[in-house]
């Protein structure tokens, strides 16, 4: 099965959309293959889409979903083919200050190294409350899967793209591998928590989501809810990811700080983050601690 569908992205923006129009600048910068869609362009492509209240759009055609859990397994396996040894267990954060030579594990065992890195998402804050604390906060995002009628293409790739409606702050995925038609808002939840939180998706959330999917995808005005997810996204004051030293611990990383955008710069910040690690690489300024304020 495979870890990336190239779906293509289409970013929806209003007429003086500051945003979108650097996002052009950036892609232009960089290199990135685009097209810039003007309202009557989106309705002739897309008429699944009721195109209320967007002027413009962005399509990066070479872009599309991640297939998260999928990679991440394939990220163990690859681990473990080389070498390494994946263990499933939790460990008890260094105590005191200065260099540390092992960490326990719950589960009993001693793991032994040079340079320790604690990429932890959400449980960052609760493993070392004094230094992050209020720093990284992190929040309840809820998810939802609306089935497609059997037999109706309008709702699956190639017909349609990832999407994001920048004005509304939602952003969805069209049917793929038949598990429904995948939307979620785009705006930061109640504060979280990723061991006791309920992840039950809140009925009322469900009645917003339905007015929107009728508005802006009036063919899914019926569709049945199929699935329900509660996750979280772990935010920064900047939304910027931390990359920093634990003030107490020479040797020990804290990385972490995705603020609802790190897995998809996985591979890029892997690679920092390596570099980083390793001593070979520069120190970026706004992957700093000290730019993280508290939240």
């Amino acid at each position: 099965p495979p870890l990336f569908h190239a779906t293509g992205v289409l970013w929806l923006a209003r007429e003086d959309d500051a945003y979108s129009t650097r996002t052009l600048e950036t892609l232009k910068r960089v290199g990135v293959r685009f097209e810039r869609l003007k309202h009557a362009e989106l309705e002739k492509r897309y008429p699944q889409i009721a195109f209320d209240g967007v002027a413009w759009g962005i399509l990066e055609p070479a872009s599309g979903a991640l297939m998260a859990r999928r990679a991440v397994d394939a990220v163990a396996h690859e681990i473990a083919r080389g070498g390494g040894d994946v263990l499933v267990d939790s460990v008890r954060p260094p105590e005191g200050k200065g260099r540390i030579a092992s960490l326990a594990t719950r589960g009993g065992k001693t793991i032994r190294a040079a340079r320790f890195v604690f990429a932890c998402g959400p449980w960052l804050p609760k493993l070392f409350p004094d230094v992050l604390g209020g720093r990284i906060h992190p929040t309840r995002q809820e998810v939802f899967f609306f089935g497609v009628p059997p037999g109706d293409a309008r709702f699956s790739p190639p017909a349609l793209r990832v999407w994001a409606d920048l004005p509304e702050r939602i952003y969805g995925l069209p049917n793929l591998e038949n598990r429904g038609f995948k939307m979620a808002p785009d705006r930061h939840g109640p504060h979280f928590d990723p061991d006791s939180g309920d992840r039950v998706v809140d009925p009322k959330s469900v009645r917003p989501i339905r007015d929107y999917v009728a508005r802006r995808f009036p063919a899914l005005r019926d569709a049945p809810v199929v699935e329900t997810r509660v996750c979280q996204y772990e935010n920064t004051s900047n939304g910027d990811f931390l990359v920093d030293l634990h003030p107490a611990h020479e040797n020990v990383w804290l990385v972490g700080g995705g603020s609802g955008h790190g897995f998809k710069h996985g591979p890029a910040l892997g690679e920092y983050v390596a570099a980083r690690v390793a001593g070979g690489a520069a120190a970026e300024a706004r992957f700093s601690l000290a730019t993280k304020g508290k939240v």
